[in-house]
């Protein structure tokens, strides 16, 4: 009997070595999850990515990112500190807080404390505003698994003037409770506000108006970022990963990531569940546990960001976070949104020096300061020898390459100087209207000189609106022996889909050859500020496009040189045309 019961409870040599292989098994598979695949310390190759290397890196970004200390002219920073005698609004008498807090469009979450009636947060949530007053709008919400959240009182706080207010107590208007807030409001100085007029996150993508960007219409099926999260309509899905979002249990659902955010869905007992985490507002992302054998994601949001959509977990620091786990691969999604993140900083510089490129020809072309063609000396022209491209040459494709009948001086004597008529009869020709020419003015900053015009054009394409406004910027330079023009322009449609994100840019190049001819070669070619969508269709729509209006532009120029031309000789019979000292605020180009 005994030696029976022994058989049966004492397992068999088999049934040991099974054991003992998936054992084995179940070790390296977790060690292969959770430290192989060679990864390095992202934790701080993410935080060196995102905020630099101190303080000015920090500041830096912030004007990168339309950031509420450098795009507007009030800084709202908001504490929200405690709250007390709470409704219990659970069976146990107690209350799962968070809150909710609301400053215009702007909407931020707070961490849940769970089973308090008196919860302790010390979180700080930055708002960004025009004008003042404004109202700040508190809610505290009772978090629920499974059903709405219960509303335990709000309380709205007038902002009218900067300074703080210190920490004070504000009446909920509900039967019981209260909430300690500290307000300080910060006044930017002028020379700091709205730095970049661009693409600046996520959040000023989505307050840009349609009288700013034109309408932005895109003709495809919308995806889940759009049905789901409302994004933009150039915003697309890179990746998206099945996982679960860490609260009172894990919600399953699927992430989301986006050049632009990193978004979560989930819809557990009908609990609909949308997490919007912008990357600007992300301080750091590493790796993490769930109950030790569950890899997880932690993201944390700097400080003053607060959460997006969910209430996020609350830490000692102050800073909130969200944490994901149940990912198929988690190392593979680590670096994914690591490489994201690196790739918004990237995106974020190169956009800071397009801007500052497109302001400087803005400034050098409509500055004060217009000085007319014949009144420049030799003397006041600046004597830097290190000037700025005014176009992009590796966005620029060949378009045209033929002889053109007058020299290299003449083509600007007769087409392109202040006096000249060519511009208006071209854009008539065109059918373009409420042109707006500047003078031709020197500029230190590029070689030559510039000058701005503006007017409304036709648009053909039918994603477009029957008429755009344009502004073009106009380049010119001619070699110190009158035998060489390059002529550059770079135009900014205003009304298109996706206006702001490109430019146009073109090039002509003359090379006299003769009395009364030279060789001109004409480049073209569409130079994007941000990425979007519809690229390639934009830049070969935008070739096409410019090689029509090259036509019609040469065809007019003939029919102009030939009016100003009698005795049908060489250029010494040419009329109207500038004496040859205009042509001497040209400064010498190395490049040609």
């Amino acid at each position: 009997m005994i030696e029976e019961a022994l058989h049966f409870l004492l397992p068999t040599w088999w049934e040991v070595e099974i054991t003992v292989a998936a054992a084995v098994f179940v070790i390296i598979t977790y060690w292969f999850f959770t430290y192989g695949n060679g990864d390095v310390d992202e934790n701080q190759a993410i935080r060196e990515g995102l905020i630099g290397d101190g303080i000015d890196d920090k500041v830096k970004m912030a004007q990168l990112k339309g950031d509420p200390q450098t795009n507007s002219a009030y800084v709202i920073k908001l504490e929200l500190l405690a709250a007390k005698n709470l409704i219990g609004a659970n069976l146990n008498g107690m209350s799962d807080p968070y809150a909710i807090i609301t400053c215009g469009e702007e909407k931020r979450f707070s961490s849940m404390v769970p089973g308090s009636r008196n919860p302790m947060w010390g979180e700080e949530f930055n708002f960004a505003v025009d004008d003042l007053p404004v109202k700040i709008n508190v809610t505290i919400y009772d978090w629920d698994i499974i059903w709405k959240s219960t509303v335990l009182g709000s309380v709205t706080v007038p902002v009218e003037t900067e300074g703080q207010t210190g920490a004070v107590w504000y009446l909920l208007d509900s039967t019981s409770g209260q909430v300690c807030l500290h307000i300080k409001t910060i006044k930017l100085p002028v020379n700091s506000s709205r730095v970049l007029n661009g693409y600046s996150g996520a959040n000023t993508r989505r307050r840009i108006s349609s009288d700013k960007q034109g309408p932005t219409v895109v003709h495809q099926k919308p995806g889940p970022l759009q049905t789901i999260f409302k994004l933009l309509p150039d915003e697309v899905v890179e990746h998206s990963y099945s996982c679960a979002l860490e609260r009172s249990f894990l919600y399953h659902g699927r992430m989301y990531v986006s050049a632009w955010h990193i978004c979560f869905h989930s819809n557990v007992f009908s609990k609909q569940m949308k997490v919007m985490i912008p990357f600007q507002d992300i301080d750091e992302i590493k790796r993490s546990q769930h109950a030790f054998i569950n890899p997880a994601i932690t993201i944390i949001l700097r400080m003053g960001a607060g959460g997006h959509g969910v209430p996020p977990l609350g830490s000692p620091d102050g800073r909130v976070r969200y944490k994901f786990a149940s990912f198929w691969n988690r190392n593979h999604a680590l670096r994914t949104l690591q490489r994201f993140a690196k790739n918004f900083h990237t995106m974020l510089e190169a956009e800071k020096k397009e801007n500052a490129e497109s302001a400087l020809r803005a400034h050098s072309s409509s500055s004060l300061k217009v000085r007319s063609q014949g009144k420049i000396s030799e003397d006041s022209l600046p004597t830097t020898t290190k000037f700025q491209p005014f176009v992009k040459e590796e966005a620029l494709v060949s378009i045209y390459n033929d002889t053109f009948p007058c020299t290299a001086e003449q083509f600007f004597n007769i087409l392109l100087h202040d006096g000249s008529n060519y511009t208006n009869e071209y854009r008539l020709a065109r059918k373009d209207s409420n042109l707006v020419m500047g003078q031709w003015q020197a500029a230190n900053e590029y070689d030559g000189q510039v000058r701005e015009i503006k007017f409304r054009s036709l648009c053909t394409s039918p994603m477009c609106p029957p008429d755009t406004a344009m502004t073009e910027y106009q380049h010119a330079v001619l070699s110190p022996d009158k035998k060489v023009l390059v002529f550059e322009t770079v135009q900014n449609a205003h009304d298109v889909p996706f206006g702001s994100y490109f430019e146009v840019h073109c090039k002509w190049r003359l090379e006299t050859s003769s009395e009364s001819s030279c060789t001109m070669e004409i480049k073209a070619g569409a130079h994007f500020k941000k990425w979007c969508v519809m690229q390639s269709k934009i830049r070969s729509g935008a070739i096409n496009e410019y090689k029509k209006e090259v036509e019609t532009m040469l065809e007019v120029a003939r029919s102009y040189i030939k009016s100003k031309t009698s005795g049908g000789g060489s250029g010494g019979g040419i009329e109207n045309a500038p004496s040859s000292s205009s042509s001497s605020v040209f400064q010498d180009n190395n490049t040609l």
